[in-house]
This record gives structure tokens, sequence and C-alpha cells, in this order.
């Protein structure tokens, strides 16, 4: 299954299962393909993720079910996979503005929510700068923080800020390492490397490190170490000030190039942003890899 046809098979399963208390785990699975890349996909396409999708849909349903009044709002709280009363009138009032009580006393209008329907024109994909190239396995040492897969774009920069607040900033500066988390962001390098890892612990969201190469040391406390596996890498070329330029570039990927290209799929759920220099500018030159095998 293709990278467009899987992510209509996804929207497709989630129609025929909103009176089922299912989650990114079981679409995926329906869709063949890993939980990271199918939510990372879908938020990059369509703007919200999977768990908002099947949210807002099961809200849209439900007022379509209290206007047609032949179920008690109780009935249609468990139908669409609601535990209590209280949380769905909640839900329903964020989300059209009003409690589930009053929709028929008052003929107040419904938010609509209707099913996506994605269409994708390429545009740029077959020219996105980009190269394969086989890699031994590799691992990698750093910080890492757990982050929403909605709220990628706006918390992996805090993140980096903070990194550079607290360690990175005055080290390169010439600050001498004076711990053991000190010496490993020198010497390891930590700062090369943002790697986007799966979070298997909490679907929704997604591991993020801020890393470097590991060299066996002893891993200080507040630091992790990863292994990537060997693999064959698309290694793509953002030129530009960040974050803007890799942001730019990682829409372009999933919204372009995995549509368009006809060789390769993503092979397993990590993806690794590469930071060849600390000297940041207008014109800065960095990388996004993808694991990939051929179709």
């Amino acid at each position: 299954m293709d990278w467009l046809s899987s992510l209509r098979g996804a929207i497709d399963y989630m129609e025929e299962h909103m009176q089922e208390p299912i989650g990114p785990e079981e679409v995926a699975r329906a869709v063949h393909l890993s939980q990271f890349y199918l939510q990372k996909g879908f938020q990059i396409i369509t703007g919200c993720s999977l768990g908002e999708y099947m949210r807002n849909r099961r809200l849209y349903l439900a007022a379509l079910d209290l206007l047609a009044g032949e179920e008690k709002i109780i009935d249609i709280a468990y139908k669409y996979c609601y535990q209590t009363p209280e949380s769905f009138a909640k839900a329903f009032a964020r989300f059209h503005g009003f409690p589930p009580s009053r929709i028929k006393r008052e003929h107040l209008s419904i938010r609509p929510y209707l099913p996506f329907k994605i269409k994708i024109t390429i545009q740029g994909g077959k020219n996105v700068d980009y190269i394969i190239e086989k890699m031994d396995s590799f691992k990698v040492i750093g910080f890492q923080q757990e982050i929403p897969m909605e709220r990628g774009y706006e918390l992996c920069p805090r993140f980096w800020d903070k990194v550079k607040e607290d360690y990175m900033g005055a080290l390169c500066q010439g600050k001498k390492a004076e711990n053991a988390v000190e010496r490993a962001v020198k010497e390891c390098c930590i700062g090369l490397f943002g790697v986007c890892l799966d979070d298997e612990k909490n679907p929704g969201a997604f591991t993020y490190m801020i890393a470097g190469h590991y060299d066996g040391r002893p891993v200080p406390d507040g630091l992790a170490v990863r292994e990537i596996p060997a693999a064959t890498w698309a290694k793509f070329r953002a030129q530009g000030p960040l974050p803007g330029s890799l942001q730019t570039l990682n829409s372009q990927i999933f919204q372009e190039w995995l549509p368009g290209n006809e060789q390769y799929e993503l092979a397993f759920p990590v993806n690794v942003e590469v930071y060849p220099s600390s000297e940041m500018g207008p014109d800065y030159e960095c990388f996004i890899w993808l694991p990939v095998v051929e179709k």
C-alpha cells in the first residue's frame, strides 16, 4: 500500500469504527504503517492528530444523533466512546459551543466536521534535494523529551532553546566542562543530531533527542543512549534560517516526496535531523535522514 493509500485507508478505518474505542495502534495496524509515521504524516498533511480527528468526528456525529431525537444523551455518550455523560457534555460544549441538552430545545446550529478527503498536488517532490546512502548502525547520546505529535513544530525548538541555554551555549563560547554531562556535551558533540523516535509508551507522542555520537563512556544522569539500526537512508538537504527551513523540508517530504516517489517507502520509525555546524545564519545547511526500503 503506497503512502497516500495508507492515509486514505486510515481515514476509512476510523470512519468505520467511530463507535469503537480504537486508537492510533489499531489504525496503524489496519493500514500496515508504524504509529510513528502514520501520526507524523497525518498531522503534517491534515493539520490535526488522529485523536483530534476521531474526537471531532464523533462529536459531530453525536450532534446529528441528538438532532434526530431518537436516543438519550447518556446513550449517545456511551455510543461514541465517552466513559461518562459528564465528560461527553464537556467535550460537546467545547466543540459546538453549547451543552448537548440545548441542541433541540433552542434549535442551535452545530459545528460541521465532515470526513477528510486527502488530495495532494505534487509540485516539487521530484526536485527535493536528497541522496540515498547505506549506513551501519550507530549509537547516539543526548537529552531526550516526550513531545506530543500535534505540538512537534512548537515544542522541539523550545527544547533546543533550553538545552542551548543550560549547556551548549556556554560550552561553545569556551567554558570549561566541569561535570560528566558537560563533558559528554562537548566531547560527543551533542547538538549534532535531533532524533525523532517512536514512543512505545505513549502512542500520541514521540521521543525527541538532542544528541551526538556515543563513544562508550558511562552514561551520566540526565542523558540517554539509543542505537540507530543499520539502514538505507534517504538524506534530504535544507538551506535557510532555522527552524523554518527544516520544518518546511519536513512538510515537503511528507506532502510531496513520499506521495510522489515510486521507488522507496519508509522502513522503521526513526528520523534524524543533522546540524553540521553550531554557527547559524540565513544560509544555514542541515539535513533530514529517513530510513527507507525499496518497494
